[in-house]
């Protein structure tokens, strides 16, 4: 994660989450603020509805996100944004469930995705 990524995640912005099993792709969109990073690199989201991806993810783990911020320096101008690839998977207990619900009281799973690829768009 480089330092333009992390401070994208400071700003408000929308992130789009795509999945694809063995039907068309499917979307969904959070927020920049609920994108929590791990140590090692995974990212770990709040999730109370993404039922499109739990069940694609079954098929195909494999997703694709963008995010981004106008409040950050881009590549050549202000502005930037990320496209990241990565493999997905939900869980619903342990140490960093109870870190993910302590902040996001709504969430009743954890989307998590542990990235292969990160890249800056803008």
């Amino acid at each position: 994660m480089n330092e333009a990524f992390l401070n994208v995640l400071k700003n408000e912005g929308v992130v789009s989450i795509v999945s694809w099993g063995s039907d068309e792709p499917h979307i969904v969109n959070t927020w920049n603020s609920y994108v929590n990073v791990t140590e090692d690199g995974r990212l770990l989201i709040p999730a109370a509805g993404m039922q499109s991806i739990e069940k694609d993810i079954i098929v195909n783990n494999r997703v694709k996100l963008t995010l981004g911020s106008n409040n950050v320096q881009g590549l050549r101008a202000m502005g930037t944004g990320f496209r990241i690839e990565g493999t997905a998977s939900f869980f619903h207990d342990g140490a960093e469930f109870d870190m993910m619900k302590g902040k996001f009281p709504f969430l009743s799973r954890v989307l998590e995705i542990t990235v292969s690829e990160l890249k800056q768009t803008l």
